[in-house]
């Protein structure tokens, strides 16, 4: 994400900050604007253009439209503990 779960430096990871701190689950984030290398190299691998991508136990889950959907749903609990 741009930022951290501290302080979000642009409106789309706000939102998925405000989503995760709802869900009532423990988790970490990492500042891609600290790291180009990083930052670029993670779009790559995970062939998702866009921050924030949220990971669940190493795999990608989406980005912020998949997130709101899956919270929508009623299944973002389930994901992010891993049971899906």
């Amino acid at each position: 994400m741009k930022g951290n779960k501290e302080v979000a430096k642009c409106g789309f990871s706000r939102q998925i900050i405000e989503l995760m701190n709802g869900s009532g689950v423990d988790y970490d984030t990492f500042d891609i604007l600290q790291d180009e290398e990083v930052r670029q190299g993670l779009k790559t691998y995970s062939n998702w253009p866009t921050y924030p991508q949220l990971y669940v136990k190493g795999e990608l889950i989406g980005g912020l439209d998949i997130v709101k959907e899956l919270k929508e749903s009623g299944d973002l609990q389930s994901v992010l503990k891993g049971e899906n």
